[in-house]
């Protein structure tokens, strides 16, 4: 069975948060991360998108500086495990490194405010291997709508437009994971080549914002395009996301402190990264009158099958050619049972074989689909990463 090729996890930014950007330790099992190479290897992970994300709140040039230390972490990740993990940049790379017996490292941006309104700066990335940038993430960029907020431009002003062209000429993904249902359409009406959804889910089963509705759906199918199904939870059980804002709301009526407190600086040059303050987080259940609050109103179960009730919508309103996976893995602490980890995959796709999928069908969800839009981005792209294009 072909091997996994996961459209988003975290890792990075839980390696710059709680670890300084140390990244010795991931050959052995570390229970309080997601993810880690002996759980990667029984997940039968064969590629992974690594997303680089800083926060959409920070100020643009920021966010830029913090990108490049957080793609130089994944260089370091892998170089620190030669014989496990490999740096992909195109389709070919994918395949080679997996028949190697390791697993292809992509690395994904997860918000357009990571390139300053800078087509430079966006070029520049994809020559240091991104393959691909999600428009936005929870606040709006000046030219693209964000799912979290009502609409400002309607989706892609002529900037926006301009950026997605951009992406698809240096072979760059587009990925509408995040935006506004008018950005996806957007996106559509402009993209030349093959968009993605790094890990969303299906609104016609859960009204959220950040799920991909059919009219959506109809559209990815015709661009040719992969919606990769996420596991967050609140994204699959309409139940889980009420739990979530009633929870939200008692922390708050308590007066409790942020659970995730400000984004964590990167060591200086020359300091030692064990000293550097880790990411201030509070652990909801420590607090004795939050914890009454769950212990009378228990989370919801989310279950595989929820998961793949979202998987077999989307393929059946889309296709089979146009699924994937995409958890989200260490960028939530809010996952089905049995999915809790980078190793839950093969329960996943044990629930669909047992619904009758063939082994070819799950081939096309768990990697062959996307490979196929990356090889097919990779052919429609115009022109070399030189910067051919006017300089912004």
């Amino acid at each position: 069975m072909m091997p996994i090729i996961d459209g988003h996890n975290d890792l990075p930014m839980r390696l710059r948060g709680q670890f300084g950007y140390r990244v010795e330790g991931l050959d052995e099992h570390r229970p309080e991360l997601q993810t880690d190479l002996p759980r990667l290897r029984a997940g039968r992970v064969g590629g992974q998108f690594w997303s680089v994300y800083v926060p959409s709140d920070l100020p643009e040039p920021e966010a830029v500086a913090a990108t490049m230390e957080q793609i130089d972490a994944v260089y370091r990740m892998v170089a620190a495990y030669p014989s496990d993990l490999g740096i992909a940049y195109s389709a070919d790379d994918v395949e080679r490194i997996i028949a190697d017996g390791r697993i292809a490292s992509l690395i994904g941006i997860e918000g357009g405010h990571c390139i300053a309104r800078s087509l430079g700066v966006l070029r520049s990335f994809a020559r240091l291997g991104v393959r691909y940038m999600t428009l936005t993430h929870n606040h709006h960029t000046a030219w693209a709508d964000s799912a979290a907020h009502p609409p400002a431009v309607q989706g892609l002003t002529d900037e926006g437009r301009a950026v997605v062209r951009e992406m698809q000429r240096i072979g760059v993904l587009v990925d509408l994971a995040h935006v506004a249902p008018v950005t996806m359409h957007a996106a559509l009406d402009t993209a030349f080549a093959p968009v993605i959804f790094s890990h969303s889910g299906v609104r016609a089963l859960h009204d959220h914002v950040r799920n991909v509705p059919d009219d959506v759906l109809t559209r990815l199918r015709d661009n040719g395009g992969v919606l990769q199904l996420t596991f967050v939870a609140p994204f699959i059980s309409a139940a889980a996301k009420e739990w979530l804002d009633a929870a939200d709301a008692e922390w708050r009526r308590l007066g409790l402190p942020q659970i995730f407190g400000d984004w964590p600086r990167a060591p200086f040059p020359g300091e030692d990264p064990a000293d550097v303050p880790a990411w201030t987080t509070t652990d909801p259940m420590t607090e004795p009158a939050f914890r009454a609050w769950v212990a009378a109103h228990p989370r919801p179960e989310v279950t595989v099958a929820q998961v793949a009730d979202q998987v077999e919508h989307a393929r059946d309103v889309a296709g089979i050619e146009h699924v994937g996976l995409g958890g989200d893995f260490d960028g939530t602490i809010d996952l089905p049972t049995g999915l809790t980890d980078v190793s839950g995959y093969p329960r996943l796709l044990a629930e669909l074989s047992g619904r009758g999928w063939s082994d070819r069908d799950l081939d096309k969800l768990t990697g062959g689909n996307i490979l196929r839009v990356l090889r097919e981005t990779e052919r429609l792209a115009q022109e070399p990463l030189w910067p051919l294009a006017p300089a912004r």
